[in-house]
């Protein structure tokens, strides 16, 4: 995935999310609650998995460079509360940036800056074959 590649059509798109800053190092993106709720009204735990798994894949795409590309191999994430309203803020932060693995710990928040859940992921890095 490159960072500059349109999300017209991706799964980004019919859930919002804006990737707002992306270096190899750090990546930041928010998500709109409306539409990314469970029955119930809460966020959907999903939902924030996929906004982890996003910021942390841009982030170690950069980290990769060109002629590379990402794959997530793992993904961990803790809730710690829910939103009914307004969007989740989240960065993701490196943890390692190898030759192959990049990890990224991965916050979201709510409007108020509560923690609403902590994630871990980790991307293989690769080289493209033509």
């Amino acid at each position: 995935m490159s960072d500059t590649a349109s999300t017209a059509g991706t799964l980004l798109e019919r859930m919002g999310i804006e990737v707002t800053r992306v270096t190899a190092e750090r990546a930041e993106g928010r998500m709109p609650v409306a539409g990314n709720t469970q029955p119930f009204g809460l966020l959907h735990g999903g939902a924030s998995a996929v906004l982890a798994e996003t910021l942390a894949s841009f982030a170690a795409q950069r980290h990769a460079g060109e002629g590379r590309a990402t794959v997530g191999i793992e993904l961990n994430a803790t809730h710690h509360r829910s939103a009914r309203e307004g969007w989740v803020h989240a960065v993701a932060t490196a943890v390692h940036l190898g030759r192959s693995l990049a990890t990224y710990e991965v916050t979201v928040d709510d409007d108020g800056g509560r923690r609403l859940c902590t994630a871990r992921v980790t991307c293989m890095l690769i080289d493209i074959r033509d």
